[in-house]
């Protein structure tokens, strides 16, 4: 490890292991918006229906929107021109999703037609025991009803061509084409259609199960790996590692109030992986209707609101590549960054990233204040860049945004990798920026 700082130590292994159950009981965005919705709940916070008012007496509350969820204290507000100060980040991940009318019987095979969602590493996914996991929708006698459903067992697999079939292989890679050579197989060809399957496994008449989300998992569970224990290998973990530390730091936020009013939040978002655009993406209405029924319930009205975002600073968050030492050359020379060397800055002019020199400052403030050392990743000028949810987030509400995230490598594998020390100062330092002093 590059570096420590004592009093943040204790909260390594804490943080370590809450991560790696927070992965593991996350295997889709519902979940994971279900899970951090439970978590909040134990420390206090009051979960609304979006079709009932929002409370007009201070307190800790969340909403749900799918895979998405927003949460905030408006404990420490001071009127309805408080400034908010805003942790974004995303639920949902790259993987394989399961299509409306799936079922092939093909070869003395079962197999289901999948969707790519996202941008996967296709050959991370290749040879996995895969579970099965997301939302179904359910006829009840009170109407649609949404369901959870997280099979942690060997069904679904992707099994690779024999080398004695393709010896080209290991001079010309591994070419897959996703209609034909993804489909996981899961059954001999005899048996229930996919729909009947899942039903039976819901306690459902067919005729009830209206619709389902259902996508692909790795089983392997979160670990800490490595010499010294000190990394952490898991599928998911771009977003919900950031997912992790925005709920751990607005809880920290809670404990330790910022110097001035400030209104802290977290907005988890899904969708980010493929464009933001949907009623629950960062490209939505979901956090600037929230943040202006919050000013609402405090008694202001739509230039308050304004006057809020005025003064408000949001934190983008999504993992940042770690510099791979089998290729450095595809990183940018003066902007290496080391796994467990410290949360990093993100910044790419062409806007990305939101970063500029004022969301830099409050991101460079809360690693002071943290303790916290923090880098800067830049990616090449001759290479493409990654966007996030922060230039969306900056647009619709006309905040001052800065992109950030905590290393990793691997991104957009079936199992990826960061730093364990990483984690607790990614939360330490988002939690400081939650709550300036």
């Amino acid at each position: 490890m590059t570096w420590t700082r004592e009093d943040l130590r204790p909260h390594v292994d804490e943080v370590a292991t809450g991560l790696c159950r927070y992965l593991d009981a996350s295997p889709s965005p519902f979940h994971a918006a279900d899970r951090a919705a439970i978590l909040l709940g134990e420390q206090g916070f009051t979960e609304l229906e979006e079709q009932g008012p929002t409370p007009r007496e201070p307190g800790r509350f969340l909403v749900r929107r799918g895979g998405s969820l927003i949460a905030w204290s408006s404990e420490q507000a001071a009127g309805p021109t408080t400034p908010f100060r805003v942790v974004g980040a995303h639920t949902d991940s790259p993987n394989l999703r399961v299509k409306p009318q799936p079922d092939r019987r093909h070869a003395g095979w079962h197999t289901l037609g999948v969707e790519i969602y996202g941008g996967p590493l296709l050959t991370s996914w290749l040879d996995r025991d895969l579970g099965l996991s997301g939302r179904a929708a359910v006829r009840t006698p009170h109407g649609v009803q949404s369901r959870l459903f997280h099979y942690d067992e060997a069904l679904l697999r992707v099994s690779q061509l024999a080398i004695h079939l393709d010896r080209s292989v290991h001079t010309d890679g591994v070419k897959l084409n996703p209609q034909q050579h993804l489909a996981p197989h899961w059954a001999g060809a005899e048996g229930p259609d996919f729909h009947r399957w899942l039903a039976e496994q819901l306690s459902l008449d067919p005729a009830d199960l209206l619709g389902y989300d259902a996508m692909t998992h790795d089983l392997t569970p979160a670990r800490r790996i490595g010499r010294d224990d000190d990394l952490i290998a898991s599928a998911r973990l771009d977003n919900l590692a950031t997912a992790y530390a925005g709920l751990r730091a607005l809880v920290h936020a809670l404990d330790a109030p910022a110097s001035a009013p400030t209104v802290p939040v977290l907005a988890l978002f899904d969708h980010e992986e493929v464009g933001s655009t949907s009623e629950r993406g960062a490209g939505s209405t979901l956090l600037p209707g929230w943040l202006e029924r919050i000013v609402l319930a405090a008694g202001g009205d739509r230039e308050d609101y304004l006057r809020a975002l005025a003064g408000s600073v949001a934190a983008s968050g999504d993992m940042a590549h770690a510099t791979h030492p089998h290729y450095s050359e595809r990183h940018e020379p003066e902007h290496w960054i080391e796994m467990n060397g410290g949360p990093v800055l993100k910044v790419n002019t062409n806007l990305r990233y939101a970063t500029d020199s004022m969301g830099a400052a409050a991101f460079l403030l809360a690693g002071e204040q943290a303790g916290v050392p923090v880098q800067t990743f830049v990616t090449r000028s001759d290479l493409p860049c990654g966007s996030t949810v922060g230039p969306m987030t900056a647009a619709l509400t006309g905040v001052s945004t800065v992109d950030l995230g905590a290393a990793v490598l691997s991104m957009h594998s079936c199992r990826e990798v960061c730093g364990v020390l990483d984690q607790a100062g990614y939360a330490a330092v988002l939690g400081a920026f939650l709550a300036p002093r």
